[in-house]
């Protein structure tokens, strides 16, 4: 076990089982996504050089580690360590407050009114009372906020593909209005002729399954697919060796799948609906195999799910082609909201336009009545002059 596995991500995995020469060079970090990440990596980092703390990782179990027993053990470790922690807190205050100052600073200035709420709940996964030391409630808070918010990120990730989906859709329905019947019947022929050239495409194994690794084994590996070994296989791809399937190495083994459905050069595939099979692909593995739920497959879940039915006869895979990403509900929600930001938009362009015309008037008020003042003056200079 590693200390991502505390929260749990596919970081630095430190290899506290082999070689002292290899455990100095861990792999690079993978970024999480999340708006604390190089804070979370730099905390993982720091921890990891300390010999207590991971020899009591490597002892820990992953519920007591996401119940906040593993913090325990800050207290017990090395003074170094503690305040270079200490640091890493103060800096990642300071950016906070930096952040959450421009934003009350923008939104103050739209005479807004300001969530603190909302900006507070950024500091969520650090004590914020508490600036200046590193303490055992910072690191509970740590692992508990990575582990709700990366269970979250997925979910995220699926909802900006889907508002993704819904604009292409809309903006191409706005574009045949535009059109004349010749042009809209060619351009709705033309989609049509996308869609079945891209759903024209090899079979897709089922991710996960024993024909698919079978035909990584064959066609990246070069090995004989008679000859298919599942802990073997596993010892291949497990690229920096910790032992485990993390995300990544996972999501690398659909490239294969994904390659016969997807090519950049074609007009008819979309590479961000590729992201999207591939993270439904990864998801699915990860529900199948990854029994308790750490987000990596350890080489025992991976050998016990080849035993499995699933594994040896699956059933078949459906594409996203043939999974509308979302309901007719969901557009017609979508296009009200896109409606409604339209008019916004209409209303405070109006607003704006009439407040240049007022200033425009004012302007020449102003003119108007600098003209009158130095004709005045002009004819008092003349009266002035007169014997």
């Amino acid at each position: 076990m590693s200390w991502s596995q505390a929260v749990p991500i596919s970081l630095d995995k430190t290899k506290v089982n082999q070689p002292e020469d290899k455990a100095s060079e861990p792999p690079p970090s993978v970024d999480t996504g999340l708006h604390y990440d190089r804070y979370l990596r730099e905390v993982i980092d720091f921890l990891e050089k300390d010999q207590h703390f991971r020899e009591k990782l490597h002892n820990t179990d992953m519920e007591d580690i996401k119940m906040g027993k593993l913090a325990k053990e800050l207290d017990f470790v090395s003074h170094h360590v503690r305040t270079q922690l200490d640091e890493l807190k103060r800096q990642e205050v300071s950016r906070l407050r930096t952040l959450i100052k421009a934003k009350q600073d923008i939104e103050g200035g739209n005479d807004m009114a300001v969530d603190h709420q909302a900006l507070l709940k950024q500091f969520e996964y650090l004590n914020h009372m508490n600036p200046h030391t590193f303490e055992v409630e910072d690191l509970d808070r740590l692992i508990k906020s990575a582990t709700n918010d990366l269970e979250n990120y997925d979910k995220e990730r699926h909802e900006e593909f889907k508002k993704y989906e819904m604009t292409k859709d809309h903006e191409r329905r706005e574009h045949l209005k535009s059109l004349d019947d010749e042009g809209r019947k060619k351009e709705e022929e033309h989609y049509e002729e996308m869609k079945k050239k891209h759903a024209d495409h090899p079979k897709v194994n089922h991710p996960g399954s024993q024909n698919q690794f079978k035909e990584v084994w064959e066609e990246a590996d070069g090995l004989d697919p008679e000859d298919f070994d599942p802990k073997t296989f596993f010892k291949l791809h497990d690229s920096n060796g910790d032992g485990f399937f993390d995300e990544q190495e996972l999501e690398a083994l659909f490239t294969k799948e994904l390659e016969k459905i997807y090519d950049p050069t074609n007009e008819e595939d979309d590479m961000v609906e590729m992201e999207e099979e591939r993270l439904r692909m990864r998801e699915h593995v990860m529900n199948e195999v990854d029994t308790n739920k750490d987000r990596l497959v350890s080489l025992e879940e991976f050998l016990i799910a080849t035993k499995k039915k699933e594994f040896l006869e699956p059933d078949s895979w459906e594409t996203l082609e043939q999974n509308q990403a979302y309901t007719d509900e969901e557009m017609r929600e979508f296009e009200e909201h896109l409606a409604q930001q339209e008019e916004d938009l209409s209303q405070k362009a109006s607003d704006l336009q009439k407040q240049r015309d007022e200033l425009e008037r004012q302007q020449e008020q102003l003119n108007s009545q600098k003209v009158e003042l130095q004709q005045v003056q002009i004819e008092g200079n003349g009266q002035h002059y007169l014997p």
